[in-house]
């Protein structure tokens, strides 16, 4: 328990409910040990985010090193990652590894936010992306990234045939963006397998960190060995029992509820 190592580079939610916070929070769960490397401090709460401060690449580039150095990590994920330069040197330094890379495009928050600087989409799409094994867009990215306007199930398709165009393993966007999709997303691989996996829908507006912990937990199983369209399946139902537990905290929504019974 908690030997298998996994690893998150992401930004910090000084509210607790999303990014690193909720990573670890998910990867302690599934009982792997979560180790972190910090990109970029946010302020927040349950309202909204007021500021967002990137760290200097070099201390982002230092953290990884340093985990690297000395843990056997099995598998790793990215979060936000908010401007050009992080992007680039995390690439940089991913590409000596390999392992599982599950690459979550954070650029846009549900509710339309844009939380990444301009000129680092085109650094995802041609350093980050072909080093993935499966990126997790919301439907606003892949929106976004395939220049797809997305209203439908068939455009959810398409969209993901686009991204597969950028070079990753497979693509999985997360359908709860659009309510009639909320409990669905659509899995796509390089080999052609197609699957939409479906959870129950789950009535709360406390979803905050969904995306997060969706990625985390593919991360955390991919870290016990398991292939990444079996991380996946067991993913999508950690995220909807964690919805079920959900919890309102402050005046928006609240976070996922991480801890439960884990059948291994």
């Amino acid at each position: 328990m908690y030997t298998n190592v996994v690893l998150s580079i992401a930004g910090s939610d000084s509210g607790g409910g999303a990014g690193m916070q909720a990573d670890l929070r998910t990867f302690m769960a599934l009982k792997v040990h979560g180790c972190s490397a910090i990109t970029c401090i946010t302020a927040q709460n349950s309202l909204g985010v007021n500021t967002v401060q990137a760290l200097q690449a070099k201390i982002v580039k230092s953290q990884i090193d340093t985990v690297f150095s000395d843990f056997k990590i099995k598998a790793v994920k990215t979060g936000m990652l908010l401007n050009e330069e992080i992007v680039l040197n995390v690439s940089k330094k991913l590409r000596g590894y390999s392992i599982p890379k599950i690459i979550d495009p954070v650029m846009v928050s549900r509710t339309g936010a844009k939380l990444i600087e301009k000129n680092a989409i085109n650094a995802y799409k041609d350093s980050l992306f072909p080093q993935a094994d499966v990126i997790t867009p919301n439907i606003l990215e892949a929106s976004l990234l395939s220049e797809i306007r997305i209203e439908n199930k068939q455009d959810i398709e398409n969209a993901g045939l686009k991204l597969l165009e950028f070079g990753s393993n497979s693509v999985l966007i997360k359908g709860g963006g659009i309510n009639k999709f909320k409990g669905k997303d659509f899995y796509i691989d390089k080999n052609g397998t197609t699957k939409w996996f479906k959870c129950d829908f789950i009535n709360t507006t406390n979803t905050h960190g969904s995306g997060c912990t969706l990625s985390a937990a593919i991360c955390g199983y991919l870290g016990l060995d398991l292939s990444v369209f079996e991380s996946i399946g067991k993913a999508t139902s950690f995220v909807n029992e964690s919805l079920s537990k959900s919890y309102k905290i402050g005046s928006g929504p609240g976070p996922l509820g991480h801890h439960q019974n884990i059948d291994y």
